[in-house]
């Protein structure tokens, strides 16, 4: 037992890389169950699809809101402290989503947890960000983006396992956050030192990093038009339902396994050629899919493959940004990115809607 303590003191930055990369996963896995769960439990209430999109919108006006504070924030209470309030913030929402009749009051709960979600994914970003070395960088953040992958792949399991009815998926997303809380806690974990907040607007850390924030826009804009659209265009192709839904499955792993290699390769070669490699992979794997998806080899392939490009592309802007800035700077440009990421996530599945359609 006192070499076990004796190893953990003597590498506080490991372990504290451990924590938070194990929150982010579990809080991943509470976003993924959260999102779907509120959804469905509207549906059942009879309430219209106008009500249950504006209540998703919610979330990201609560994103937006915590994107333009957070820099003074993090000052004001440190990283560790905001993870820790957040964390228990969510998990306070959460249990009151199951508990709470009145679905008016969801709309602003719903903002609550926007906020939350935003300030433990960038806080946590940047606290890997701060513990890593140039020559690690990438490789840190590649095993924080696999297993934030990994939680929220695994939250709509959770789902399957505890329903969608009552109070109870609530209750278990809930406790979920609470128990990430405990990495954080932990005494061992070691937060960094930040430096008194950046001043300036969101348009001024557009100007500091604009093609990290064009490259997160137009990766979320195509991997969620893949992950709402793939089993439908596979189903209109003469796949069946079940197979076509595995597609999904097959790009996750993809997206969750290749992040390692990618991260070495980050660590090794010039990372700007990386992400025009990844960028040109995943453009050729959208070109390609039409023409392979008559042939389930070729297909599965060829997903696994544009998954981890396009989450990829990710993993490698966040490592670009974090080689140039740090600070207030760096939590300012992580919370765009996070914010940008959204919108594209909005767009992007719009725009293939009207897109089959035509």
């Amino acid at each position: 037992m006192n070499s076990l303590r004796t190893a953990l003191m003597a590498r506080p930055d490991l372990v504290s890389r451990a924590a938070v990369i194990l929150t982010a996963m579990m809080f991943g896995l509470t976003y993924s169950l959260s999102a779907p769960l509120i959804a469905l439990d509207m549906a059942q209430r009879g309430l219209s699809d106008a009500l249950i999109g504006t209540n998703a919108a919610m979330h990201a006006v609560g994103v937006l809101i915590t994107a333009l504070l957070l820099p003074r924030l993090v000052a004001g209470f440190g990283p560790r402290r905001l993870i820790l309030m957040s964390l228990a913030a969510s998990a306070v929402v959460l249990a009151a989503f199951g508990l709470v009749d009145n679905v008016w009051l969801w709309f602003p709960m719903r903002v609550l947890l926007g906020m939350s979600a935003e300030a433990l994914f960038v806080l946590s970003e940047t606290w890997i960000n701060a513990l890593s070395t140039e020559n690690t960088r990438a490789r840190a953040m590649a095993i924080y983006t696999a297993a934030l992958s990994i939680g929220l792949a695994l939250g709509p399991s959770i789902l399957s396992l505890v329903g969608t009815h009552g109070a109870l998926p609530y209750l278990v997303g809930g406790a979920i956050a609470l128990l990430a809380a405990v990495f954080i806690l932990m005494p061992f974990v070691v937060a960094p030192p930040f430096e008194k907040p950046s001043v300036g607007s969101p348009l001024r850390f557009f100007r500091l990093a604009p093609v990290a924030i064009g490259a997160t826009v137009l990766n979320a804009a195509v991997e969620t038009a893949g992950l709402s659209f793939l089993a439908l265009y596979a189903v209109s192709l003469g796949w069946g339902e079940e197979k076509a839904t595995q597609l999904i499955s097959v790009m996750m792993i993809g997206a969750i396994v290749l992040q390692l290699p990618i991260g070495w390769l980050g660590d090794t070669f010039d990372r700007r050629r990386l992400v025009i490699g990844c960028a040109v992979l995943a453009t050729l794997g959208a070109a390609l899919w039409p023409l392979v998806l008559g042939s389930p080899v070729l297909t599965y392939t060829l997903l696994f493959f544009w998954g981890g490009a396009f989450v990829g592309i990710y993993t490698l802007m966040l490592t670009i940004v974090g080689s140039r800035f740090s600070g207030g700077d760096l939590v300012g440009i992580y919370a765009l990115m996070g914010f940008t990421w959204g919108g594209g996530a909005l767009v992007g599945p719009l725009a293939a809607g009207f897109a089959m359609q035509a």
